[in-house]
């Protein structure tokens, strides 16, 4: 005997033309996150080309069953016509907020966060020989939304070169060694080994340096400044393009500058509390520093970050910071800043 199926009664939020992403949940759950993330778009800006890459997301209400994927990509779309084409220099930042504002009003959510990553390239002449080089660099930016304003931040990412202090100084204490086992005086050691760059091993470094505006802060960061500190903060920068003249004098100019993981990022914070005196000092600071080591397996990773102000007090009165603020605390700090009704 065939069983007999029972027959659904159709849900009276249902329709043939309804919302299907406005219904209520079965589980009525809010989501922290949902959206896109991956698309990539190829902007041009002034015969420039910057190819970015966008990560979308709004929170869910527990009495909406799903996003609008398809309007995401929409305001991407609309914020690189309405944003971009009109900046000079472009500022990923701007239209991260843009977008963010955006995605928030046609979401109807309380919260939106967009990042961006964008490659763009840069001429740049080698140190000695002077021929041009084009040096790709990565610009960021992030924002999320509420309803009473937005908070964002722009950053870089930069290569460079380091080189170990730790095994330079081996070095030189075998050369000194081997030096006064060859009668030298430790006078003319000590001019040999000042006038003489001392071997160590090397690493390619991976700089990233951002800072964070709240809500109603009006200053616009130059993320020259911002790659010009990163790339300072290692022991040389690196050039695609170099002649003979240019590679000596790269080498010698890290092996000078000898830097541990850890020293990249002070010289990256001590830059930033130099460059941007008059920032606010609820501004947010970022830096990070990853090497990729040569004699070992692995990499290694320094990191850094707080509230401007934070930074600046641990620097001039050598008094750690009682706590160093995250991106993630300063950021959801600003749905906590919404004035009052």
């Amino acid at each position: 005997m065939q069983a007999t199926r029972p027959t659904s009664t159709p849900s009276p939020t249902r329709g043939a033309g309804d919302d299907v992403q406005a219904r209520v949940p079965a589980i009525a759950l809010g989501l922290s996150r949902v959206g896109v993330s991956g698309v990539e778009k190829v902007v041009r800006i002034h015969e420039e080309l910057f190819l970015a890459r966008f990560d979308c997301f709004v929170d869910l209400s527990r009495n909406q069953k799903g996003a609008h994927m398809s309007r995401f990509d929409e305001v991407i779309n609309d914020a690189i016509g309405e944003v971009v084409l009109s900046e000079s220099p472009f500022r990923a930042e701007t239209l991260a907020q843009h977008i963010a504002e955006l995605v928030r009003a046609r979401q109807g959510a309380a919260r939106a966060e967009v990042t961006i990553a964008a490659r763009y390239p840069e001429h740049r002449p080698a140190p000695v020989s002077g021929v041009l080089t084009q040096e790709i660099y990565t610009l960021h930016g992030r924002a999320v939304a509420y309803e009473h304003g937005t908070r964002r931040t722009v950053g870089v990412s930069a290569t460079g070169m380091t080189a170990c202090p730790c095994a330079q100084e081996l070095v030189a204490a075998r050369a000194r060694e081997r030096l006064l086992a060859r009668d030298f005086s430790a006078e003319q050691i000590d001019a040999i080994l000042e006038s003489v760059p001392l071997a160590t091993h090397n690493q390619r470094g991976l700089a990233t340096l951002q800072i964070g505006c709240a809500e109603d802060c009006s200053a616009e960061i130059d993320a020259t400044v911002l790659l010009e500190i990163a790339e300072g903060s290692m022991s040389s920068e690196i050039y695609e393009l170099m002649k003979r003249s240019d590679e000596v004098e790269v080498v010698e100019k890290a092996h000078r500058r000898p830097r541990f993981v850890e020293d990249c990022v002070r010289e990256m914070i001590a830059g930033v509390v130099n460059a941007f005196a008059d920032l606010d000092g609820a501004s947010f600071v970022s830096a990070r520093q990853e090497n990729l080591e040569t004699i070992h397996q692995h990499n290694v990773v320094a990191e850094r970050h707080g509230l401007l102000e934070e930074l600046r007090s641990e620097i001039s009165t050598g008094t750690p910071a009682a706590h160093q603020t995250s991106l993630e605390e300063w950021l959801d700090s600003g749905a906590r800043t919404q004035p009052s009704a």
